[in-house]
């Protein structure tokens, strides 16, 4: 459920009068959640931490997002910290939970960002959260300098600062320049104004194509009976049985029904096919068309 302001504001409180635990004390009650799953030394070691993970969240508060769904993403990153942290490494738990979570916040803003996933590769969370300030420095420096720099250039730089490909920023900076909008806004203040989603083309099939591949799909299978009708009976079991059913038989399975080897019926499948193949050459371009 999430926490409403008064909530929020109670539970920084909380947090800011938890307990310090010193280097041993915290290995302890990492060594407990580990190796005995001790809930109660988990809430400490959580609880202790918690304005760790508060003071990160306020970090995100220009982002847009409620700060008491960043406290509860943070929390969930704490967590995870907690439960994945290997105390016999001889890490500080909070040098380790830092990154778990930041990236739990760092997610979440993400997916609420936009409607449109912003970004999922290293690269464009790189971007996305540190384009706009490097940006800025770059422009102050240039502006220090006389200099003048165009889109491109400036692109260029932030791609080589951060160390991304410059189609990356290409495509962060159209994500990062405008909000979502409903396509079923009106395009002006009128007030008989298309809506915006009028002006999306349709991806279905248009009626003229669907009209011709009608007709096409019709003259080829008329094409396909003439030629069946040319093979005798044993050969046209043996077309069917292979080409024409869901799961084809195999050779083997054919050949003890029709009291044959696997080899004469391939012999007879191989001869029906030549038959039909020789009148469909009568058709000869039509059917490449349609089948091309």
């Amino acid at each position: 459920m999430p926490l409403d302001a008064p909530q929020t504001s109670s539970m920084s409180r909380s947090a800011m009068k938890a307990e310090m635990l010193d280097a041993e004390t915290e290995l302890a009650l990492a060594y407990a959640w580990r190796d005995r799953r001790d809930e109660q030394s988990l809430h400490r070691l959580i609880n202790a931490y918690m304005r760790l993970a508060i003071s990160m969240a306020s970090k995100f508060r220009r982002y847009g997002a409620p700060m008491n769904d960043l406290i509860q993403e943070a929390g969930l990153g704490l967590m995870k910290a907690a439960d994945k942290f290997d105390p016999d490494r001889g890490v500080r738990f909070s040098t380790y939970a830092v990154w778990w979570i930041k990236a739990s916040i760092q997610d979440y803003v993400m997916r609420n960002w936009s409607m449109v996933r912003t970004g999922s590769t290293s690269s464009q969370k790189s971007l996305f959260f540190n384009m706009r300030r490097v940006q800025a420095r770059l422009e102050r420096e240039a502006l220090a300098n006389g200099q003048q720099l165009d889109g491109f250039q400036l692109r260029e730089m932030i791609a080589h600062e951060i160390g991304v490909p410059l189609r990356d920023v290409e495509m962060m900076e159209g994500r990062l320049s405008g909000s979502d909008y409903s396509l079923n806004a009106t395009q002006s203040s009128e007030d008989e104004g298309r809506e915006w989603i009028e002006m999306i083309e349709d991806e279905g099939e248009r009626g003229d194509e669907s009209v011709e591949r009608t007709h096409d799909l019709r003259a080829l299978r008329e094409w396909l009976f003439e030629a069946m009708a040319r093979l005798n009976e044993r050969e046209r079991f043996i077309v069917r049985e292979r080409k024409l059913r869901d799961v084809p038989r195999t050779l083997e399975s054919l050949g003890e029904e029709l009291d044959l080897s696997k080899e004469r019926v391939r012999q007879l499948e191989a001869a029906a096919f030549l038959k039909m193949r020789k009148h469909l050459e009568r058709h000869g371009r039509e059917v490449q068309n349609l089948l091309g």
